[in-house]
């Protein structure tokens, strides 16, 4: 309802801006007053215009007050206009129409044409996902919530991809370990692969303690060093290649692996329409038709001097301007330039990189995946790439939007792809890429050490002790998915022993999986994450129980009252409203009524920025509204029936808001906490 009231605000503003002085602005800025007793919203647009129109702001203000006063009764839900300070537009609200209109769950529209792709999660399937590789899940898939439709908003159409890198260094890595290591062939993996089936042990936690073992052995007999190492690079040539027993070997263990991390993602309530693999990309040969564009457009081009001598080449973005301002001859070689192909003949990461964005924006003619149906999740099928492929099937390559989500020790590759796109003239395309980047993961030390890990005393007194997987020091996502549960279940059995075992789990588990998500989706992208099993289970404070438990209080008020939230909400239609909303006291109702229905506006802005952590931050703020109200007022003794009709749906209002915002963030609401 908030978001409704501004735009056909922000929609009379600009039609008078037009007719009174002929100007359009292109952005106008919305703000809350810091007082609730002086509006709701605040309009700086006369500072703004102040030099344009060399008026004094308050003079434009005045001016604008009279017009949008003069249109009051085209703008539904607005009480008033006043002239604030210097030059302030301060719009106050009809309280008692909009409570009945957020009550009726009026609200903005979110959503629009176009196909937009999310690439997410996108783990190397050679071993464990790790808890770095859960904050990338997370945001991934809360971003696709936010874009995706459902009953609240039309939304857009969505692709959630999960490019999988079978041919890479770490897949060969693994392989090494199998055939070098432990001596295995295509005929004994496959009988390992039964083994550990059989036996209830998970291949990516076998390979977790593998990849670590031939890390550790490519160094540690320094006269064969170089051997191991050219054994590591012909594996490697051998998966690029493929149709070989190496390949093989690969394609079986790298596949066992990705089904465990659909395993492990479903557990967080995270899904996938298709996963893309490097292997179809080679095969299929999108980088000869990518070359072929990118020379054709010219991009690419032969270095023939130089340290790049026989290599081709990209110019990094904003190399033609450096050289005209630095006037530096332009026939030198670019010592600086990206290189695509190197001069062996292979492609670079970023070369590939940049075909299979040409194929995700459909600007790679004559090229696509075949399909196959690889996991079937409640409510549809995820598909995995193939050479020849099923018919019918989904289309995923005809993007307008993309959003990558990879992490900030990325930034260079995506920004060369972004460069290549717009140096080819996809000028569009180039524009519509986002790279959803985020800082690391780590553990605080009291975390580590609940692991069992030992520390030293000098990482005892760092504040957080960061992981890696080839030394072995990490936590399996799923290892840290159980402690949770085992935690939150340990508190849960204790408050409520009277329940059954299983429903006890399934709470224990929704608790879990709350804090986990809300941990990682609090922070913004750019700040380093220190987990912590105490700080993240927390009923107090800044965590995904602490909005939980706001919940749970609701419906105990419910429960209570004999009653539900759709007829506390129902049951203010016709009440006379203004006497209570208007007076003092009821200001404190009237902002937890704003504060609800503001969750369109925060959808939008997370869209808009990229940043899911605005919507954590709206769901803890709602919830310590809510329970600043629920200490203030006691509903359940309340004798006046419209004052107790009010505060009943007031508490509705915040538990339909807050349970939405949290399933956004991907963390269901549990009956008793």
């Amino acid at each position: 309802m908030y978001r409704t009231i501004q735009q056909s605000l922000l929609a009379r503003i600009q039609a008078i801006l037009l007719a009174k002085y002929d100007v359009t602005l292109t952005n106008l800025v919305v703000e809350q007053p810091p007082n609730i007793a002086l509006g709701e919203l605040a309009l700086p647009v006369a500072f703004e215009l102040a030099k344009r129109l060399r008026k004094a702001p308050r003079a434009i203000a005045t001016e604008l007050a009279a017009e949008l006063t003069a249109a009051l009764s085209h703008l539904e839900g607005v009480a008033s206009v006043e002239v604030a300070g210097a030059g302030y537009l301060n719009i106050r609200l009809d309280r008692t129409a909009a409570v009945r209109r957020i009550a009726a769950d009026q609200h903005a529209d979110i959503g629009g044409p176009g196909f937009r792709l999310v690439e997410h999660t996108s783990i190397n399937p050679n071993k464990a996902a790790h808890i770095g590789h859960l904050r990338n899940a997370i945001l991934g898939d809360t971003f696709q919530r936010l874009l995706r439709p459902d009953n609240y908003k039309r939304g857009y159409e969505v692709g959630v991809q999960n490019y999988i890198d079978n041919t890479g260094v770490q897949v060969a890595d693994v392989v090494v370990g199998l055939v070098h290591l432990e001596g295995k062939t295509l005929d004994s993996t496959r009988e390992l692969l039964t083994e550990l089936l059989e036996t209830n042990q998970r291949i990516d936690f076998y390979c977790w303690d593998l990849y670590a073992r031939v890390s550790q052995w490519y160094t540690a007999d320094a006269g064969q060093i170089a051997a191991r190492k050219q054994i590591r690079l012909d594996t490697l040539h051998a998966l690029e290649a493929g149709n070989n027993e190496t390949a093989e070997i690969a394609d079986l263990i790298s596949t066992a692996v990705l089904r465990r991390h659909l395993d492990t993602m479903q557990r967080l309530s995270i899904e996938y329409d298709f996963l893309p693999r490097e292997s179809e990309i080679l095969t299929l040969h999108f980088w000869d038709a990518a070359r072929t564009l990118m020379i054709e457009k010219g991009v690419l081009y032969k270095e023939t001097a130089g340290k790049n001598k026989d290599c081709w080449v990209m110019r990094r973005a904003g190399t033609e301007a450096t050289i005209a301002e630095e006037g530096t001859d332009p026939n030198l070689p670019d010592e600086d330039a990206k290189v695509i192909v190197r001069s062996n003949g292979t492609v670079t990461y970023v070369g590939k990189d940049i075909a299979y964005h040409l194929w995700k924006f459909g600007l790679l003619p004559g090229k696509d995946f075949g399909y196959a149906k690889f996991h079937e999740y409640p409510t549809h099928t995820c598909w995995i790439s193939t050479v020849n492929g099923e018919t019918p099937h989904p289309f995923f390559g005809h993007a307008d939007h993309i959003y990558n989500v990879i992490d900030s020790r990325q930034n260079d590759p995506q920004n060369n792809v972004i460069a290549a796109l717009r140096g080819m003239g996809y000028t569009e395309a180039a524009d519509n890429y986002t790279h959803f980047s985020y800082e690391m993961v780590a553990l605080t030390p009291r975390c580590a050490i609940e692991l069992g890990y030992t520390l030293s005393d000098e990482d005892r007194g760092k504040s957080y002790i960061e992981v890696s997987g080839r030394k072995g020091f990490g936590v399996k996502a799923d290892d840290l998915l159980d402690q949770l549960i085992a935690a939150a279940k340990s508190e849960v059995d204790t408050r409520h022993p009277e329940i059954e075992a299983a429903e006890r789990l399934t709470i224990a588990t929704q608790i879990a999986v709350g804090a986990l998500r809300y941990f990682m989706l609090r922070f913004t992208r750019n700040t380093v994450i220190a987990f912590d099993f105490k700080d993240a289970l927390s009923f107090e404070g800044e965590t995904g129980p602490y909005v939980q438990y706001a919940i749970v209080r609701a419906a105990n008020i419910f429960r209570k009252a004999n009653t539900t939230e759709a007829e506390s909400l129902a049951a203010i239609a016709n009440l006379d409203l203004a006497n209570l909303l208007n007076a003092e006291e009821g200001s404190s109702l009237w902002e937890t009524w704003l504060l609800a229905s503001k969750l369109t506006l925060l959808i939008e802005q997370c869209i808009a920025t990229a940043e899911p952590a605005y919507l954590a931050k709206y769901a803890f703020q709602l919830a310590q509204q809510f329970n600043n109200f629920y200490h203030r007022h006691h509903v359940l003794n309340e004798a006046d029936p419209t004052r107790k009709a009010l505060l009943l749906a007031t508490a509705a209002v915040a538990q339909r808001e807050m349970t939405r915002a949290l399933g956004y963030l991907g963390i269901e609401a549990p009956p008793v906490m």
